[in-house]
């Protein structure tokens, strides 16, 4: 037994140190998370690589078929080409949205974690993550393969996908220590995180870009953690442009700290988490 009151370190220094000392944990953790998921099924992990190569096909009908045919689009746009302009929104918008719809359950179905055995909460978050960048990573393979079959080889430039996500993936990060603690003290959290993620596909570019809309509007749009994100994944992938360096700096320094607000929340609010469960 340990006292589960006890003050836990809010350092980014202390985050660092968490991480690294249990990466082992964390691996065998993200492993057993993406396997369990699909234990009991037929298909298994199949599922991982059959469910985005379905999704791809039904952007590419819907888009290039009803909604062509009511909005008129011009014939010279390719409909393979918006369908995977979608597809990469989609991606970016999936990976943050199953992070942070997943966040405020997490204490709450590792209730034996918090009062019976040493455990490193603050690593359940990370957990999450590494299983959402699993199937990330599968949505990208099949959005590459579908770039090859369409466009012949990608981009080079795709290479710096990697560092436009980033950034995204640390301020998420943080966002799940906030969602995580909160869920423990207030339940309801779960269900409006689901229609926040819900509301964000919507006013994120992602059906369509920031150019679409009305100059003041864009403003208002930048605003949202996704945009830029969605739109820096276009132009790296899609369109072979380099990353713009300048925002992507800025957006790394506001999602450090955002990663350590949540933590430091997380670690001062993690002592009353036995009393309520």
């Amino acid at each position: 037994m340990i006292n589960p009151h006890a003050n836990h370190p809010t350092s980014l220094a202390a985050l660092a140190r968490s991480l690294w000392q249990h990466r082992d944990l964390i691996m065998q953790m993200i492993r057993r998370e993406v396997v369990g998921r699909y234990r009991g099924s037929i298909m298994g992990l199949a599922w991982s690589f059959f469910n985005p190569i379905l999704m791809l096909a039904v952007y590419t009908f819907v888009f290039s078929v009803v909604f062509k045919a009511r909005w008129g689009m011009d014939a010279e746009e390719s409909r393979y080409g918006f369908a995977i302009a979608l597809f990469v929104g989609m991606i970016v918008h999936g990976l943050f949205a199953e992070v942070l719809n997943r966040a405020p359950a997490l204490i709450l179905s590792n209730v034996n974690y918090v009062k019976k055995v040493i455990f490193p909460l603050e690593i359940l978050p990370v957990v999450g993550m590494g299983a959402a960048l699993f199937h990330t990573l599968i949505s990208l393979g099949v959005l590459l393969a579908a770039i090859l079959l369409v466009n012949g080889n990608p981009a080079w430039t795709v290479i710096f996908f990697p560092l436009v996500i980033l950034p995204l993936l640390i301020a998420t990060l943080g966002i799940a220590w906030f969602l995580a603690s909160f869920g423990v003290f207030v339940r309801d959290v779960g269900q409006t995180v689901g229609i926040f993620t819900t509301v964000m596909l919507f006013i994120s570019p992602v059906f369509y870009p920031v150019s679409a809309l009305p100059e003041r509007f864009q403003f208002w749009l930048m605003l949202n953690p996704l945009t830029f994100v969605i739109e820096q994944s276009r132009a790296v992938i899609i369109f072979g442009r380099l990353p713009d360096w300048t925002g992507l700096a800025i957006y790394a320094a506001a999602s450090l700290v955002m990663a350590w607000s949540g933590f430091w929340w997380f670690q001062k609010t993690r002592k009353g988490f036995a009393d309520v469960l």
